[in-house]
């Protein structure tokens, strides 16, 4: 790379960082003053009229500062990767005792994570959770509901029942039915209902002949539905402290902010369809989907709890401190993860024996 491509870069990123910093656009001076030494005026202008150019900045008005367009915001994610990755949340060990502390609760444990989020980056912390997932199923009970369809009850052992309505196109006797809610009873009570979706009823379906239609034909069914009903939940910090923030002076900023919290089923589908194999991921600009949110950031990663997986993350203006940020919902994430992953917390219900 050529010493005027580096340096080029390296004003966008100082642009960035002040943006940031300000809130307002940056001017030639100011990148030359504070942040690029030994570099004129003049040469920094050239350098901001070859960034606006390229599409990383923009001027918003005739003799204004330049502020960075979203590429601008990327390209400056890219930059500061390796600085980033050397940054190490200092509270890990204070969120592993806490983990620990409150192994019987996952829910509390939750809590106390948005509120750690919330605070340590001043932005609206979430932890995105499939429903169902850590509850048990304690009872199953089927019924007929009318012409073909059958009423499945899961009674949880959280105390939650919860209902799935099943269309059969196989005629299904009260004989049939008995034995069928006696077979699901005896092998799936006292199982997680993610292992259930994830492994037992799989189990179950390959050991089922194929002689017996009406029970691996049910079996699908019941997998699917249960896939269906075990959707993400998002919740959210209920703190109101990151509305101090001057992006939410004004009104309609703060209404698009509270239309993006009721919409989790847009933020989810988000995360799972941006999700990769990193630890983290950064949510911006068009890839919202949505032109009014473009203004808007959102930091998550995925974690894991006893091997079932989840996000969690904040969401912000696009000027949040991704320096600062990044790094605490990174680390929570893997803390969450390894603490349970080596045996440190205890499930609340043991697996049942096969």
């Amino acid at each position: 790379m050529k010493k005027s491509e580096r340096r080029e870069l390296e004003v966008l990123k100082s642009l960035v960082r002040d943006y940031i910093l300000t809130k307002e656009a940056v001017s030639s001076k100011s990148l030359c003053e504070n942040y690029i030494e030994n570099t004129s005026s003049a040469t920094i202008r050239n350098d901001l009229a070859r960034l606006e150019k390229q599409g990383y900045i923009y001027q918003p008005h005739t003799s204004a500062g330049r502020i960075p367009t979203i590429t601008g915001f990327r390209t400056y994610l890219e930059m500061i990767k390796p600085e980033v990755d050397k940054v190490v949340y200092d509270k890990a060990d204070f969120l592993q005792s806490m983990l620990v502390q409150n192994y019987r609760d996952i829910p509390l444990s939750l809590h106390y994570i948005k509120q750690l989020i919330a605070k340590e980056t001043d932005q609206l912390s979430f932890v995105a959770e499939p429903e169902i997932s850590y509850d048990c199923l304690s009872k199953l009970e089927v019924f007929k509901i009318g012409n073909r369809k059958l009423l499945f009850v899961l009674s949880l052992d959280s105390g939650m029942d919860k209902t799935i309505i099943i269309k059969a196109d196989y005629e299904i006797s009260e004989d049939q039915l008995k034995v069928l809610v006696r077979y699901l009873n005896d092998e799936l009570t006292g199982l997680r209902i993610y292992d259930i979706i994830n492994k037992y009823l799989d189990e179950m379906s390959d050991i089922v002949t194929e002689d017996n239609k009406l029970l691996r034909y049910f079996l699908k069914e019941f997998h699917n539905a249960l896939i269906d009903l075990n959707s993400f939940y998002i919740h959210f910090d209920g703190s109101i402290e990151f509305l101090n923030q001057v992006e939410f002076d004004n009104k309609n900023n703060i209404l698009l902010f509270l239309e993006m919290m009721q919409r989790h089923d847009v933020l989810v589908s988000l995360m799972q369809n941006n999700h990769t194999n990193k630890d983290y991921n950064v949510i911006m600009g068009e890839a919202f989907n949505n032109p009014e949110w473009s203004g808007m950031s959102m930091i998550y990663s995925r974690y894991e709890i006893f091997g079932i997986p989840a996000y969690l993350g904040v969401i912000g203006p696009s000027t949040m401190n991704y320096e600062k940020n990044i790094p605490v919902v990174r680390d929570i994430a893997n803390t969450i993860t390894e603490t349970t992953k080596r045996g440190m917390m205890v499930v609340r219900n043991e697996k049942k024996d096969k």
